[in-house]
């Protein structure tokens, strides 16, 4: 009690030279703890957010926990909440490291025309993406993960992992891409020139289901962007760097595809699920920018 008592004077002491009032310093103290909970608030929901997506980006996790902070009263900005991020060391960084080559157009195959430069969707089902990425294994030895993307949702509608690079994996992909397809109107396959892409195989499946090939015109990754970008958000947020073995790796393929589909909003599709965006009908509106140097060194 005589301590309590000693502490209280010391505070009105300390106000009156700093001419404040108590209740202004008892206030202040109150709003700070308030401010620490709901941080810690925060924090707790992107681990817990962080453990099927261990590299989901800020911008994305602000989007997923909005609910969360509306029920807990809690508003803040994404300058803020990038601030919170940084000073907890849960920002997370692309990883850039050399990686293998995947595509061969110098064949003799038959390459088809680009049907796509400024094509406006509308639909699902009216165009899809096709390409090939790299899962990396011990020994410098790679896994290769074919995947086929609706571009209106930037849903994957098909997809494979092999242990080589042959036409196999890619032709895996699009039939199941083929099994899962609902819409019955025109759609158009658009890949790069790569010799699984121009297999006999390959286009056979495509022009059996009277689907239209359409091939980028040059090695730019640009002219495959959406395939890309989904590339790159599964390696980059969903998947790990390296797995021990190709087994494992597919097994976590198939989580972060599901997690990609039905749990992850996208930029791309109004801040929708791919799942979701799906079954829309109309132009989505995309919700990106054109990032800054400084802003690409940290995945939003």
């Amino acid at each position: 009690m005589i301590k309590m008592q000693s502490q209280t004077r010391g505070v009105r002491e300390a106000c009156r030279q700093l001419g404040r009032t108590p209740q202004a310093y008892y206030q202040q103290q109150r709003l700070t703890a308030r401010r620490a909970l709901k941080e810690d608030l925060l924090i707790q929901q992107v681990l817990h957010h962080r453990i099927p997506q261990p590299r989901v980006g800020g911008k994305k996790l602000l989007e997923m926990m909005a609910a969360f902070m509306q029920d807990h009263g809690i508003a803040i900005g994404r300058d803020l909440f990038f601030d919170l991020l940084r000073e907890n060391g849960l920002l997370i960084r692309s990883r850039q490291r050399k990686k293998p080559r995947t595509t061969d157009s110098s064949h003799w195959m038959k390459k088809y025309p680009d049907l796509i430069r400024h094509m406006v969707l509308s639909r699902a089902d009216e165009l899809w993406v096709s390409d090939i990425t790299f899962i990396r294994l011990p020994k410098k030895v790679f896994g290769y993960l074919s995947l086929v993307t609706d571009a209106y949702s930037r849903k994957i509608v098909g997809f494979c992992m092999n242990d080589d690079l042959s036409a196999e994996g890619p032709a895996n992909a699009l039939q199941m891409a083929l099994k899962g397809k609902t819409g019955t109107g025109p759609l158009i396959h658009h890949s790069d020139r790569g010799s699984q892409y121009c297999a006999d195989f390959y286009v056979s499946l495509l022009m059996g289901a009277g689907i239209s090939i359409s091939m980028t015109q040059s090695g730019n990754p640009r002219d495959n962007a959406i395939a890309e970008r989904v590339n790159g958000i599964l390696k980059q947020e969903l998947l790990m760097e390296v797995y021990p073995n190709i087994k494992q790796a597919r097994q976590a393929v198939i989580t972060a595809i599901d997690i990609y589909n039905r749990i992850r909003p996208h930029s791309s599709v109004d801040m929708m699920t791919p799942e979701k965006a799906h079954t829309a009908i109309g132009p989505i509106r995309r919700r990106w920018k054109i990032k800054t140097f400084q802003q690409k060194k940290e995945v939003s």
